[in-house]
Parts: C-alpha cells; sequence; structure tokens
C-alpha cells in the first residue's frame, strides 16, 4: 500500500510564529535571569546575617527558578537547531524535557524545605523582621516584573507557562515573608519564620503539580491537553472525499509543535484527488495546532491489513 507523507512547516494559516516568538522570549529569559539571580544573591547574604529560614528558603526556591528559566532558554535555542540525519525532528523535544526536568526540581526543593522548616520550628532562633520584610518586599517587584515578561506567551508554550507561574507564585510567596517579616518584627514571634516556609512549600507544589502532569504526559506521547481525540477526528471526517479516519495518533514534538498519523479511508473513484483531499485535511489540522501530518491512504472497498487498525 502506498503511503502518502504530507509535512507543513509554513504557519502562515495557523496562529503561532515561531521566529518573532522566539526572539521576544530570549530577551524576556535573559531580563529575567539577571534579575532573579541578583535578587538570589541579596537574599543569600541577608538571610544568613538575619538568621532567616523563610528568606533562604525563597533564595532556594528563587534558584531553582533561575535553573529553570536557563534551562528553559536553553531548550529554546535548541529547539532552533536544524534536523540532521541521527535527530530528524531536529531537538524540539528537549522543551518537553526540560519543563518535566525543571517540574521535578521545584518538587524536589520542597522536600528540603520543609524538612528545614520543621526543624527551626522545633528550634527558633531570633530573626530580624524588619530586613526581612525589606528584602521580601524586593523580591515582589523583581518576581512581579519577571512574571510579566511572560505573560504575552504563556498560552502558547508549556515552557512559558511554567516560567509565568513560578514568578508569579514567587511574588506572592515574596508577599507572604513581607507579612511574616511584619509579624515578627512587632511581636517577636519567631517561629512565624518556620511557619511561612511551610505555607511556601504548599504554594510550590499546588502553583508545580499541573506542570508536573503535563510535562509528563507529553514526555509519555500523550495527546496535549489542549486536544481532543474526538475532534480531530470528526474535523477531518468532514473533509469531501474522506469516508473514515482510523488510527490515530497525535503527540507532542515539543512545547509548540503537536504532530499526527492517520490511516484515511477513501473512495477508490477520489484516487485522483488525494492530493487535495491531504491538503484539506492539512489545513484544518494546522487550526487545531497540528503542525505535522502523515496519512496513509486506504480504499473504502478494503479492510486495513494492520492489527492496530
Amino acid at each position: 500500500m502506498a503511503h502518502t507523507h504530507s509535512h507543513d512547516h509554513s504557519h502562515s494559516h495557523h496562529h503561532h510564529d515561531h521566529a518573532p516568538k522566539i526572539t521576544h522570549l530570549t530577551r524576556a529569559f535573559v531580563i529575567g535571569i539577571i534579575l532573579n539571580t541578583a535578587f538570589v544573591v541579596a537574599e543569600v547574604i541577608t538571610g544568613f546575617y538575619t538568621h532567616s529560614l523563610s528568606l533562604l528558603t525563597d533564595a532556594g526556591h528563587n534558584l531553582s527558578d533561575v535553573a529553570s528559566l536557563a534551562l528553559a532558554l536553553l531548550a529554546f535555542k535548541l529547539s532552533g537547531v536544524a534536523k540532521n540525519s541521527q535527530y530528524t525532528y531536529g531537538y524540539k523535544r528537549s522543551t518537553i524535557i526540560v519543563s518535566l526536568l525543571n517540574a521535578i526540581i521545584l518538587l524536589a526543593a520542597v522536600v528540603i524545605i520543609a524538612y528545614e522548616a520543621v526543624n527551626r520550628f522545633m528550634h527558633p532562633e531570633p530573626i530580624a523582621g524588619g530586613t526581612i520584610a525589606w528584602v521580601a518586599f524586593a523580591g515582589i517587584l523583581v518576581n512581579g516584573i519577571t512574571a510579566w515578561l511572560f505573560v504575552k506567551g504563556k498560552e502558547d508554550d508549556l515552557n512559558v507557562k511554567g516560567a509565568y507561574l513560578h514568578m508569579a507564585v514567587d511574588a506572592v510567596v515574596s508577599f507572604g515573608v513581607v507579612v511574616s517579616g511584619l509579624i515578627i518584627y512587632f511581636t517577636h514571634w519567631f517561629w512565624v519564620d518556620s511557619v511561612v516556609s511551610l505555607i511556601i512549600v504548599v504554594v510550590i507544589v499546588g502553583g508545580t503539580w499541573s506542570l508536573l502532569k503535563e510535562s509528563l504526559r507529553l514526555s509519555l506521547d500523550g495527546i496535549p491537553k489542549e486536544l481532543d481525540l474526538e475532534k480531530v477526528k470528526n474535523a477531518m471526517l468532514k473533509t469531501a472525499g474522506v469516508r473514515d479516519v482510523h488510527h490515530i495518533h497525535i503527540w507532542a514534538l515539543s512545547t509548540t509543535e503537536n504532530a499526527l498519523t492517520a490511516h484515511i479511508v477513501i473512495d477508490p473513484s477520489a484516487v485522483n484527488s488525494f492530493n487535495q483531499i491531504k491538503e484539506e485535511l492539512r489545513h484544518e489540522l494546522l487550526h487545531l495546532d497540528i503542525q505535522h501530518s502523515t496519512f496513509e491512504p486506504e480504499f473504502s472497498v478494503e479492510s486495513c491489513s494492520n492489527v492496530s487498525c
């Protein structure tokens, strides 16, 4: 049976325009990395000086965010590398691997944070609440600005969404540290520092869990959550000349590009117009956020010999 492959790399009919977005995101990631690295250094110095676990906890979390931003930037750069004989899709999948790695790094970090918070709660130490509040206030500004840099692309890419969520959560966390610093300053309830650290842990887990699930799904070649198999199939069946569609596989090539393979059943009389059918199918799939498609034609008078059909 003949195999017909159709891959369209032009996105002129689709809302994703990768080149401008990558340029914009590169600038956003670089600015975010610089701002957060400077803030991490300030938090570590102040945290050791004031013996504040919440500041050191937040510094550790922000350091993991710096690593996440750097990894995401590296993944975007790799995704633009041309394909070769060994990697026929290039390095697009690196964006998925990085999103999974970032989620794992964050969840591993919260285990350490929780342990230290409980230990410090049992043995509280004097803390300079006012200094903590001022540093954390600076964190609100740094994280807020960084989150704003990723607002534009957060719905188009999993890594960008992850970066946005991390920074937005960090801004909220920094606000919590400001509150705890003020409470400690006025009441000398030093145990509040540990309680805030545990609250930070809960916030981090809540903000990371969905990222972990989606990146794990894509790593296992699951259908991206924004796509519905039945909706895709119904759209294909509406194409003139298509009698049936089966043996459909949909997976993510990267955090911004999806692929599909399917068996297309057509009438024998439509064999001469199969190229047109392919073009119409490709057009419909582009609107459904599937950029790469491969079709295997079958005639309606024969049955599929593939046991997976």
